[in-house]
């Protein structure tokens, strides 16, 4: 799915979704990248062309590079419901 580039990530895909987690990986478009409420990580590079993967469960939002909300509302064996803001 694409999200607005002030979310310092390009189009974020679903790799898997297991054990209650969902598995997500997305390039990077700037040279930094935070996640609080997910387990993550991934290389950055300092031109931004690294890329990041990050597991989220259902539950409180996660927040991602102080920009974009993440939340998993809810797992349906394999499909996911995703909800996406900006950070408040």
């Amino acid at each position: 799915m694409t999200v607005p580039e002030k979310y310092g990530l390009g189009p974020i895909e679903v790799v898997a979704i297991t054990k209650g987690e969902v598995e997500l990986v997305a390039p990077l478009t700037g040279s930094g990248y935070s996640v609080s409420g997910c387990s993550g990580g991934g290389g950055v590079s300092s031109d931004g062309n690294g890329g990041v993967g990050f597991s989220c469960g259902e539950g409180p939002a996660a927040t991602i590079n102080n920009a974009m909300s993440l939340k998993v509302v809810d797992i349906l064996g394999t499909a996911a419901v995703l909800h996406i803001e900006p950070a408040r």
